[in-house]
């Protein structure tokens, strides 16, 4: 007897690196368990995205974007999976998108490990999911004592930064703000806007004002006089958790109703955001040691030997501007090496300790255990199980 594959549509920009990263964590788990036939085409993120009149499937994985593209989806009457986080009234669909909690925080604190403390905003009008952003980050800047500065553009259609933007009154705006200052924004092109904006002023990027777009993207980040820090989403695990629940779903089992947030995998530093806004210099100096040796075991006298401080004041100063200590700072370093080293390369795990300047691969195995609750090794198989 024949055996038929199940037919699912997967319905995203393809266009984009945030949709072929969607894509290619489907394939990875249809390459791991039953085959699916997989029907997917080249999209942008400004078209109305359908499957063709006539298609009969058994799923579809989407990112439904308006309520008429649910509407018609709903009408198909099969499983269907929502990878987008843009909020639709009376949807009923599975969800698997972005923590964009995880994302706001992980934009604050990349802003202040580089010692910013004045924060700004550019908002796209009329986004409900830009608007959402938009307020997480204010209400966490606000938790922690810190205000807000906005502005505001109208939106082309796929998110699009408004290319007529009236560019002397986004750089009055930037002209206004306490220097240095950071600022956030939804994606890559309102991240150029605001470089351009920039120029347009007489500020320099990042001295004056560092930018960090919400979404990386490798290409559309880099085209830009200064190339734009992003936030990577974890594309191939939202692909692969949709495709779990796409599954479960066919096979008429009932998984839990509540979205699937995931947490973005950390910010692309790129020179949009390469600065230390310490007025301090001492203190910059040090900070800057720290991460120039992130791959190597250096101890707060190491730094001690090359700023002009004593101890007592050095700690005095990484508290009060950085809320953390010289040690900390050090260990906080080597972690975040180590997990990149994890997350991008190969390199067996005690290299990986070596090159991320731990004295040894068992304290980093307790480092990271006391830090997310997994070994190193246990870390690098859950990244790279999406």
């Amino acid at each position: 007897m024949k055996k038929v594959f199940p037919r699912v549509a997967v319905l995203v920009p393809t266009a984009s690196q945030w949709g072929r990263g969607v894509v290619s964590g489907i394939h990875n788990y249809v390459r791991k368990h039953s085959p699916w036939q997989i029907f997917v085409e080249p999209h942008s993120e400004r078209e109305n995205i359908r499957v063709p009149e006539g298609w009969k499937g058994e799923g579809i994985i989407a990112r439904v974007q308006s309520s008429s593209m649910a509407k018609v989806l709903e009408r198909k009457g099969i499983p269907i999976v929502n990878v987008s986080g843009i909020r639709l009234k009376k949807s009923s669909f599975h969800q698997v998108t972005t923590d964009l909690e995880a994302a706001v925080r992980i934009a604050v604190e990349h802003f202040l490990d580089r010692g910013f403390r004045n924060f700004g905003y550019f908002s796209l009008l009329g986004l409900s999911y830009v608007s959402d952003q938009q307020n997480a980050y204010i209400r966490h800047l606000k938790e922690l004592e810190f205000s807000c500065a906005m502005y505001t553009s109208r939106a082309g259609r796929g998110a699009i930064a408004d290319w007529t933007l009236n560019m002397d009154s986004l750089a009055a705006w930037l002209r206004s703000l306490p220097k240095p200052v950071a600022i956030f924004t939804w994606n890559a092109s309102s991240g150029r806007q605001l470089v351009h904006g920039c120029q347009w002023a007489g500020l320099h990027v990042p001295e004056d004002v560092a930018v960090l777009s919400g979404a990386d993207d490798d290409l559309f980040c880099e085209v830009s006089h200064v190339p734009v820090s992003g936030i990577a989403a974890a594309t191939e695990a939202i692909g692969h958790e949709a495709a779990v629940l796409l599954d479960q779903l066919m096979k008429r089992r009932r998984p839990s109703h509540s979205p699937k947030l995931i947490a973005p995998l950390g910010v692309i530093a790129r020179q949009s955001t390469d600065t230390l806004a310490i007025r301090e210099k001492p203190l910059a100096d040090a900070v800057r040691f720290i991460r120039d040796h992130a791959n190597q075991p250096i101890q707060v006298q190491d730094i001690l030997d090359q700023v002009p401080l004593s101890r007592s004041v050095l700690e005095r100063l990484f508290v009060r501007v950085l809320q953390r200590t010289p040690a900390e700072e050090i260990r906080r370093v080597h972690f975040e090496r180590a997990k990149h080293l994890l997350e991008q390369t190969d390199i067996p795990e005690p290299e990986v300790a070596e090159a991320s300047g731990f004295g040894s691969p068992e304290y980093m195995v307790y480092i990271f255990t006391r830090q997310l609750g997994v070994s190193p090794i246990q870390y690098r198989k859950k990244v790279r199980s999406r």
